[in-house]
């Protein structure tokens, strides 16, 4: 009965388990369906050297639904966010192009986000942000993952 009662216990504490999405990774919206991301940036190689230096950013183009940019704010802080449109369904003029600090769409409305906040600007209602991804610096390693 003792066993029955520690299986129980540790089941229930199991299922009662949760990410936490305090930080607002997980927007759910239903355009958008992310890939498994876990991507490890090492600064010391010259393809993401860029990123050692505020205000650059990098294009991943092989990853994350139509490609993932990754910005250096202030060496502290980087932001990653999905090159789709997150107000659209992923297609043909969904995938977004980066100029300065705004990413914008081909379709017809042309959507643009700040690839900083991931929000659209200028800002709407009813509106989805830019899919974000978890970002972190270890030394001269960047991590990007959802």
């Amino acid at each position: 009965m003792y066993k029955s009662f520690i299986i129980l216990l540790i089941s229930l504490a199991m299922v009662s388990c949760n990410k936490n999405n305090d930080d607002g990774i997980n927007n759910n919206n239903p355009y958008l369906t992310p890939p498994i991301v876990n991507l490890t940036l090492n600064l010391n190689l010259p393809e993401y050297n860029p990123l050692r230096y505020p205000g650059n950013s990098i294009v991943l183009s092989q990853q994350g639904i139509k490609g993932i940019i990754v910005y250096n704010v202030n060496n502290d802080l980087y932001t990653a966010f999905d090159l789709t449109d997150p107000n659209h369904v992923p297609n043909t003029c969904s995938k977004m192009t980066v100029e300065g600090i705004i990413a914008t769409c081909t379709c017809e409305d042309h959507n643009a986000y700040d690839i900083v906040t991931g929000q659209i600007t200028p800002a709407q209602q009813n509106t989805y942000p830019m899919h974000q991804y978890r970002i972190s610096r270890s030394g001269d390693n960047i991590t990007v993952s959802n």
